[in-house]
């Protein structure tokens, strides 16, 4: 497991004075597996992203990872003490993958989902794969 990313993007330093519309946010790009940040709460970034297909065996050594899906439905392949299991989300579901945990997420049909990560978090953690072109290694890009 390799641990340089190949991108970084700063988030933003404050939260918009105006509320964000989720829609309009995912909307606005088509990158997939490469999150925008769309506001801070005290020290973590809330990010959204469009997946589809697989992202990369990676650990958090330090945080959790929430993910609620927005739309879709995202599933996360993970390495256990007691085993490897794949934990299924539809539509509206939330799940937190505990810190230490090796992990997968993917989305065969794809969705549009939601984290919430300290800001400086890398997509692909702090020990993983090697990286695919199709995913952007990243602590968020600002949203435009």
């Amino acid at each position: 497991m390799t641990t340089e990313p190949t991108s970084k993007s700063p988030g933003p330093t404050s939260t918009s004075p105006e509320p964000v519309s989720l829609a309009e946010a995912l909307a606005s790009f088509d990158d997939l597996w490469s999150p925008r940040i769309v506001t801070a709460v005290n020290d973590y970034d809330v990010r959204v992203a469009k997946v589809e297909g697989e992202h990369l065996w990676h650990t958090h050594d330090h945080t959790d990872e929430f993910f609620l899906v927005v739309e879709g439905e995202l599933h996360i392949a993970l390495r256990e003490t007691s085993g490897e299991r794949t934990v299924v989300l539809p539509r509206g579901s939330v799940f937190t993958v505990p810190r230490g945990t090796e992990h997968k997420p993917s989305a065969p049909s794809g969705a549009s989902i939601l984290m919430f990560e300290p800001t400086g978090t890398l997509t692909v953690g702090d020990r993983h794969d090697e990286i695919p072109d199709h995913v952007d290694a990243t602590t968020g890009h600002a949203l435009s």
